[in-house]
């Protein structure tokens, strides 16, 4: 099994003339991006990618290469699904801020230094336009050396270039996907971060590192150290997760938890912070790489009603469940409100719900890893 792994190296060694250079080229390249966003919006599917042939990728008052028009125009048709599969009929022109680019060998590589030893290497840029070509200094770190000595890493002829960094992707083989161990259902809390369908739970200090966010001053340096602490434990909290090597971990699907929750009172103001404080986005995808690097399967399933549903008999009723305990008014089962849910999604992604309101069963939404 083979998963993607990335990297960014810093360009801060890059001279000021040369950092000018790259932004002016974001910039055109963003805006070239949205030209072609603004060009296939709203006309039903953007034009497939092998069909980008010449006349396709023309836009005028531009000093961009044909090369580079060609990469935005891959960029805004993946921009312009993405929104779609994201958000469906609600989904909302996409905007390209000039910030990034995404870019193949075509665009850019990676050169060896042999001549001077303060840099590991160069990023090469050229094909861009204006005759620019230029190579950036770029000094390798430990997580980038751990995956280039790695003997099942590959990397990859592909780029995301911004002002301050290069991000690098590796193709790492981790082996087959593991087939026995016990599966487990995954529920994400504030109280503990991690409650497993087994009873037990992972992250119990999460709420306090959350407060401490909080309490912080938007965009400060306190702030900064207390999210980078934060993250740091998400990632702790993912390989606890996994480390009994499970063969299966089912979690809730949260992409669209924030949508509408203003309008529609759905989440309290305190839990709107909380979840935003929180980069629940960066917590499961913590998750999903630490089951990936441990040979586990990685699924979803939508969390509608899974903390009010009994997992016994499937009586589902707001009045189930107080804080963070779960009383079923029907059957009387009672225990730990997180892990009742998290074996409510355990049962759901096997389709084998009491009462069930919809089926999802084992095929729903199938990983690359199933």
């Amino acid at each position: 099994m083979k998963v993607i792994r990335s990297t960014r190296c810093s360009l801060v060694e890059a001279t000021r003339t040369k950092r000018d250079a790259l932004t002016s080229i974001l910039s055109e390249y963003g805006r070239v991006v949205n030209t072609f966003i603004d060009r296939w919006w709203g006309h039903g599917l953007p034009p497939r990618k092998k069909d980008l042939l010449k006349e396709a990728i023309e836009v005028p008052n531009t000093w961009s290469s044909a090369r580079l028009r060609k990469v935005a125009a891959r960029e805004a048709i993946d921009m312009i699904r993405a929104s779609r599969e994201r958000d469906g009929k609600h989904a909302h022109k996409p905007l390209h801020k000039g910030k990034s680019m995404h870019v193949s060998s075509t665009i850019a590589s990676l050169t060896v230094s042999k001549e001077v030893n303060e840099f590991d290497s160069w990023l090469h840029i050229a094909s861009v336009g204006r005759g620019i070509v230029m190579d950036l200094p770029i000094r390798f770190h430990r997580h980038y050396r751990r995956y280039a000595s790695y003997k099942r890493a590959k990397r990859l002829e592909s780029y995301i270039i911004t002002e301050g960094y290069v991000q690098l992707a590796f193709e790492v083989d981790v082996g087959e996907a593991r087939k026995t161990g016990a599966e487990y259902g995954l529920d994400t809390g504030i109280n503990a971060l991690a409650s497993l369908s087994d009873g037990r739970q992972f992250g119990t200090d999460i709420k306090q590192m959350i407060e401490r966010v909080k309490r912080c001053e938007h965009g400060s340096r306190g702030q900064k150290r207390a999210r980078a602490a934060l993250h740091q434990r998400l990632a702790e909290v993912a390989s606890e997760v996994v480390v009994t090597k499970p063969s299966m971990i089912v979690v809730e699907d949260l992409e669209r938890l924030n949508q509408g929750t203003r309008t529609e009172r759905r989440l309290s103001r305190g839990m709107r912070r909380s979840l935003g404080a929180w980069a629940y986005r960066d917590w499961l995808g913590r998750v999903e790489m630490a089951c990936e690097a441990n040979r586990v399967r990685f699924e979803r399933v939508p969390p509608a009603y899974t903390s009010q549903r009994c997992h016994v008999c499937g009586h589902t009723e707001r009045g189930n469940r107080k804080g963070e305990e779960f009383c079923c008014l029907k059957c009387g089962y009672a225990g730990n409100a997180d892990v009742n849910a998290a074996r409510n999604l355990l049962i759901r992604f096997k389709g084998e719900e009491p009462n069930p309101t919809r089926a999802y069963g084992p095929g729903f939404q199938p990983s690359s890893m199933g």
